[in-house]
């Protein structure tokens, strides 16, 4: 029987508050996905792309996930969900927009744009732990990916 390789998460979040407790809700519910986490726009999409100091990183193996924040230097979240749709090898990629933001354009713009789900993050922790549960029990072992292009 062959081994499946547990594919990580790509957590895109400039905010160390928000990191943290990201991290801590998704080790706190049993994720056993490793995550790898970019603070900025630019670097997401570097690291998708393998470019930069990404460079070494194997551009076949996309995270299974992107839990994504929309407020972050460089490139803003959208910007970052447009080139995610726009490349042939992300097009359909899951994306979370995971963010603080509640304005009905951000929300209006993301799905228009090709966003998986849109989650406004709760500002209790208990709440944001089980947002994070809830996303990782679906995105994870629920839903189905997308299966590579070759």
């Amino acid at each position: 029987m062959p081994i499946t390789k547990v594919r990580k998460i790509l957590l895109v979040e400039d905010n160390p508050d928000d990191e943290a407790l990201t991290l801590r809700a998704l080790s706190k519910c049993g994720v056993a996905n490793e995550v790898d986490v970019v603070h900025n726009g630019q670097d997401a999409v570097n690291y998708l792309r393998a470019q930069g100091k990404f460079r070494d990183r194997d551009p076949d193996d996309l995270p299974q996930l992107v839990l994504l924040d929309l407020k972050l230097p460089m490139l803003d979240g959208l910007e970052v969900l447009e080139i995610i749709r726009s490349d042939e090898a992300t097009r359909t990629l899951p994306v979370v927009i995971f963010t603080s933001s509640k304005e009905k354009s951000d929300l209006t713009k993301g799905y228009q744009l090709g966003v998986n789900s849109f989650v406004c993050k709760p500002i209790n922790f208990a709440e944001f732990s089980e947002s994070i549960r809830q996303l990782g029990l679906y995105w994870l072992l629920v839903n189905e990916p997308p299966p590579k292009l070759s």
